[in-house]
């Protein structure tokens, strides 16, 4: 099993798992049932903390391209666009995150997953994810502090 990498957010960490792919839209996929788990990683939920609300825009069986956006997420900093990952086709949402969508902040690598997504779009490693955070992490910084002034 691929080692587990860690990214420094200041004094915070994010864990990435070894044992997934990732987006550079800051969601991991999980390979389960010819599909993948999508959820959102460390990094994600640092920044909106909180979550407390989802909602979709596609159905269940639907076909989705790269960075289209398919719903929102609310949390206590902000309500945001979520979008999909890779091309291909959304297969199921994780229907206990709509009732309560607290697994997102307290075990979102495993039952905090958001949907079941089929695609053969080619996804970043752990490393690669973590070569797209520390190429961004100035900006990323920028968008923060904007956040709390």
């Amino acid at each position: 099993m691929a080692e587990d990498l860690v990214f420094m957010m200041g004094k915070f960490e994010a864990r990435i798992p070894g044992d997934r792919l990732y987006s550079d839209n800051h969601l991991w996929l999980q390979s389960c049932d010819n599909a993948y788990r999508v959820g959102l990683t460390a990094w994600s939920v640092r920044l909106l903390q909180d979550v407390y609300f989802l909602d979709w825009d596609v159905d269940p069986d639907t076909s989705v391209r790269h960075k289209q956006e398919i719903g929102q997420i609310e949390s206590s900093k902000a309500v945001s666009a979520l979008y999909a990952p890779a091309d291909g086709r959304l297969v199921a949402f994780n229907e206990q995150l709509l009732d309560d969508p607290s697994a997102i902040n307290t075990d979102g690598y495993g039952n905090g997953w958001l949907y079941l997504l089929e695609t053969q779009a080619p996804l970043l490693s752990p490393a690669e994810y973590v070569e797209h955070l520390e190429a961004n992490w100035e900006k990323t910084q920028r968008l923060i502090k904007g956040q709390l002034n």
